[in-house]
């Protein structure tokens, strides 16, 4: 296969049936939606998963095949995580949220998906799972959950544990939401303009670093100022999704915490240490820490890297915060993260 054919991806739903979520809920047709570039060898060793981050549907972040995962090496599989509304969603089934007790897990997560490499891939162990914050926060889940199943992660910009600081952030933005009129407190009545306008305004805050302002990044993109910016950039994103969805992701980031995940699937409901949780990971792995990102500063990074035996962490300078791990139109940043790849694949 050409490496033209290989960039065009296919679009493809697995059907799961009944999936009982860690919650005590059941998704009653839970179904995740995938894209797949590239073509499994004949060994089956070349694939590669590339879970979802928050809000973003596959053609927000596959633009990563070709520049960083080259598809002509690899077979390439971006997974929506539940509740982006490609995969099971509030907007897509009858699944509630967190109100009614329904809060999906990233151990959910891994389940469905390693449903999906078994029963429609036939692949037992990835080669790679390439991960952007909730991205990172499932590689890492992958890794303790399942570490037979993985050869390498490459976490970027995110952490194994929503730390005290990130849940701050995370909370702001679910109050925001559900402060507009049309929240009756389970659900939306109404789209909610004023809480997603807000909304926005946080996450803009938040995602782009304080150096990225102050050099006048945002201008230098074709807009006057930081209102503009929000308005035309920011806002868009999140008025595409239907508002539950957007909460059920939240809720999933908020409940982030390998040490809990690894309780429940060991039985005794027990949430191990973080550094018992992280040591179970034997997958090769690096983790790569935004030098300006205030969601998951290096420090987190880095404390969580240590207790990965072997792990290897790296930070990539960037003025573009959270997002230098998602730089679609930085070549900088790009380059920075294929070495790195590079030096995790040659391990």
């Amino acid at each position: 296969m050409s490496v033209a054919a290989a960039i065009q991806g296919r679009d493809a739903v697995f059907e799961l049936g009944p999936l009982a979520l860690s919650c005590g809920r059941v998704i009653a047709d839970a179904r995740l939606a995938y894209r797949v570039f590239g073509e499994l060898n004949d060994a089956r060793s070349n694939l590669v998963l590339y879970p979802s981050s928050y809000g973003a549907w596959p053609e927000d972040i596959d633009w990563v095949v070709g520049p960083i995962l080259d598809p002509a090496r690899f077979c390439v599989l971006v997974v929506s995580q539940f509740g982006n509304g490609r995969s099971s969603s509030p907007s897509t089934s009858a699944m509630g949220l967190a109100e009614d007790g329904w809060v999906i897990s990233h151990a959910d997560n891994v389940a469905a998906q390693k449903r999906l490499i078994r029963e429609v891939f036939g692949v037992d162990r990835l080669a790679l799972i390439y991960g952007w914050s909730m991205g990172a926060q499932q590689a890492y889940h992958w890794g303790a959950l399942e570490p037979d199943a993985v050869a390498r992660i490459c976490c970027l910009c995110g952490t194994a544990r929503t730390t005290p600081h990130n849940r701050l952030f995370l909370l702001s933005l679910r109050q925001a939401l559900t402060a507009d009129p049309a929240w009756d407190g389970r659900r939306f009545t109404a789209h909610p303009g004023q809480g997603l306008r807000t909304f926005a305004l946080i996450y803009a805050s938040w995602a782009a670093s304080q150096a990225f302002y102050r050099e006048g990044r945002h201008r230098a993109l074709g807009f006057a100022d930081v209102e503009e910016y929000v308005e035309r950039s920011w806002l868009p994103a999140y008025r595409r999704h239907d508002p539950h969805d957007l909460l059920t992701m939240l809720d999933t980031w908020l409940a982030n915490d390998l040490g809990a995940a690894l309780g429940v699937a060991l039985g005794d409901g027990q949430p191990l240490e973080l550094a018992a949780a992280l040591g179970r990971i034997t997958a090769r792995t690096t983790v790569i820490a935004g030098s300006h990102d205030l969601y998951f500063p290096p420090d987190d990074c880095a404390a969580e890297a240590a207790l990965i035996p072997g792990a290897r962490f790296e930070v990539l300078e960037s003025v573009l915060g959270h997002r230098a791990g998602n730089p679609r139109d930085a070549p900088a940043e790009q380059a920075l993260i294929r070495a790195a790849l590079e030096r995790l694949l040659m391990e």
